[in-house]
């Protein structure tokens, strides 16, 4: 069960902008007050193309769907929140917390892929959960050990633990559940997704252990992820507010493997903590200063990991 694809899906945005519904939880969010919206959505754009660029130079099969025009869907840039893609053939369907976000659930997207040879099997439908306020936002909420078939999950309001261990059971992951916190305006919140304070590698692994303020779940991750043989690189709090922890490694050419993070990250990581990762893979870094800005979200955000296994 390989860790890392070589394609992955991204949808490039048409109405990008702050997302009022997400900022309530999302503090990672700012408005921008001295752009007007079509200059946001334009820098989006030019940012997304350009990681996108940079993606298929080395080699990775980026397949880009357009946002349609039809709904307002500020969020669209990252779908890794509302849909994953399986080896065996399944897809997960997921319940999203923003009511405007329940709207980038697009079958035009399942199309595209079985358009590009993918075949898909079975959908696992959990979104009839928002109907009780309860959700789990994709490989947001749940960072993939897909080798260990391990799931490691940070609890928050968009991370339900029942719905979690669901989740487990029916893809079949060891769940490894823990709370994750950063400190706004002096009050430790809970972190609203998973992925931006950890991130798993085929043999490392890059985590903030500081937001994780409970000292027996604290070590219960590091244990679950030395048995599975990665090596542990942490970051600060400050690192993980530059979006340190929102990477995702992916297969090239040649089977080289990169791990993909914002200029912003990469600019946040220490010179010890890059030949670190260095060791295990060759990097790629991409300027989304107004993505992450706006939408409180980064690389590992905009790209959906396809494993749907391939028609014959």
């Amino acid at each position: 069960m390989p860790q890392t694809t070589n394609t992955i899906l991204m949808i490039r945005p048409v109405h990008f902008r702050m997302n009022e519904q997400t900022a309530v939880n999302n503090y990672y969010q700012k408005v921008l007050d001295n752009l007007l919206p079509e200059a946001v959505n334009k820098k989006a754009q030019q940012e997304f193309d350009g990681l996108v660029e940079k993606l298929k130079t080395v080699g990775v099969n980026a397949i880009v769907v357009n946002d349609t025009n039809e709904f307002d869907t500020p969020d669209a840039v990252f779908p890794n929140n509302w849909v994953s893609f399986h080896e065996n053939g399944n897809v997960g369907l997921y319940p999203m917390f923003a009511e405007n976000r329940r709207l980038e659930r697009n079958e035009a997207v399942l199309i595209a892929l079985e358009d590009a040879g993918f075949v898909i099997k079975n959908i696992i439908d959990y979104t009839e959960a928002e109907l009780e306020g309860v959700f789990l936002e994709g490989t947001g909420s749940v960072v993939l050990d897909r080798e260990n078939r391990k799931a490691y999950c940070a609890l928050s309001p968009r991370a339900d633990e029942d719905l979690f261990i669901e989740f487990c059971e029916d893809f079949e992951f060891t769940p490894v559940l823990f709370n994750a916190y950063q400190t706004v305006e002096g009050i430790r919140k809970p972190i609203y997704h998973t992925n931006v304070m950890m991130c798993i590698g085929e043999t490392f692994a890059v985590v903030c252990l500081d937001s994780i303020d409970d000292k027996k779940e604290r070590k219960n991750v590091i244990n679950h992820l030395k048995e599975s043989g990665k090596e542990i690189i942490a970051i600060s709090e400050t690192q993980v507010n530059h979006f340190a922890g929102n990477m995702l490694q992916v297969n090239g050419a040649n089977n080289t493997l990169y791990l993909v993070m914002s200029q912003a990250a990469y600019n946040a990581l220490s010179e010890s903590q890059i030949s670190a990762l260095k060791k295990h893979t060759e990097i790629i870094s991409s300027s989304l200063d107004i993505i992450e800005a706006c939408g409180g979200g980064s690389a590992r955000c905009m790209m959906a990991e396809v494993f749907l296994p391939k028609k014959n």
